[in-house]
């Protein structure tokens, strides 16, 4: 039995209708799903998301741990062949240290950010799959988000030097050359630009003051890779933002949204766990610092990298998550 045949079968399945039915209703509907083994959710999701009566929900799909939501997402992502499947981990490099950035989980949360804060005019935008500790983390607004997206088009007349300004006022830093998210470089007619909503840097060439091209290019071997009409340049947005421009991830989200969930107890424990770390983490933070009063300084930490202030107001706890949750639709999986 190839793929086609299993989709095929899902799709025509009575029960994904009766579940597409319940969740195009207004109220919250609570939908709850027995047998389902092995890839079988990834089927039941695939089917329901291109559902003719749901085709303008949006799906956040939160799984027990990281592991298991990125091979998850990678296998909703074959099967749906969709281009709008998101996985959304913590940006932090290990669940303890709540400092230490991972910058390409980063630029994940930074790309599905950006796609749902400008959703198409049926407001669909796609699937978001996550984790516990990716939902503690609290997001920047949209609103705050789209205006602090810088725009370049090929043709346009640019002002260099309060671009550089701009790009330094959102976090970027100058470098000779670019090889991460946050740099940009000039020499002569060329700009450089790593943004943190994409894999790879962009090269604009300008003639004069107008952009003449604007290319993808690889940063280790420099070669361009294809050309571009226009690009947007997103900042970090785990860095800065204050968290009074932070919500929470259900809170960023749009209305018309489904949330499906694997054992939410056990999920609530582990968020209630990162409470805990956190605070634990803190306390270091605290005490190291009264320790260090009055010693020389090290070195001040690369805010590219690093979050210097991270507290418990960027954070989720798990009860408000909950209660954010049951105004939603949601499917779980017993």
């Amino acid at each position: 039995m190839n793929l086609d045949v299993l989709l095929n079968l899902n799709n025509n399945d009575p029960r994904i209708s009766q579940i597409a039915s319940k969740i195009i209703l207004s109220s919250p509907q609570r939908i709850h799903l027995n047998g389902l083994n092995g890839s079988s959710s990834q089927f039941v999701i695939s089917s329901v998301f291109n559902h003719p009566s749901a085709s303008q929900l949006n799906h956040l799909i939160i799984l027990q741990d990281a592991e298991e939501a990125a091979y998850f997402q990678n296998t909703l992502e074959n099967i749906t062949n969709a281009l709008n499947i998101f996985y959304f981990p913590s940006s932090f490099k290990n669940n303890k240290n709540y400092r230490l950035l991972n910058s390409s989980h980063v630029m994940l949360r930074t790309e599905c950010l950006t796609k749902f804060s400008n959703p198409l005019s049926d407001g669909r935008v796609g699937v978001i799959v996550t984790y516990p500790e990716a939902l503690f983390e609290k997001v920047v607004l949209p609103d705050t988000l789209s205006a602090n997206i810088l725009s370049f088009k090929q043709g346009e007349s640019l002002d260099v030097d309060r671009i550089l300004a701009g790009f330094v006022e959102l976090g970027f830093s100058s470098t000779d050359f670019v090889y991460e998210p946050g740099q940009f470089a000039i020499r002569g007619g060329i700009l450089d630009i790593y943004s943190f909503g994409n894999e790879k840097p962009y090269r604009i060439e300008l003639f004069g003051n107008e952009i003449d091209s604007i290319r993808i290019f690889d940063p280790e071997t420099q070669l361009s890779e294809r050309k571009l009409l226009a690009v947007n340049i997103i900042p970090n947005v785990e860095t800065q933002f204050s968290s009074g421009q932070k919500v929470s991830l259900l809170n960023f989200l749009p209305e018309n949204l489904v949330v499906w969930s694997k054992e939410w107890e056990f999920i609530k424990q582990k968020i209630q766990q990162q409470e805990e770390d956190l605070e634990s983490f803190l306390e270091v933070v605290r005490f190291t610092e009264i320790q260090s009063k009055g010693k020389v300084q090290q070195e001040e930490p690369d805010e590219l990298l690093e979050k210097s202030n991270f507290n418990i107001n960027d954070c989720v706890t798990a009860n408000v998550l909950e209660e954010q949750i049951t105004q939603r639709h949601i499917i779980k999986r017993t």
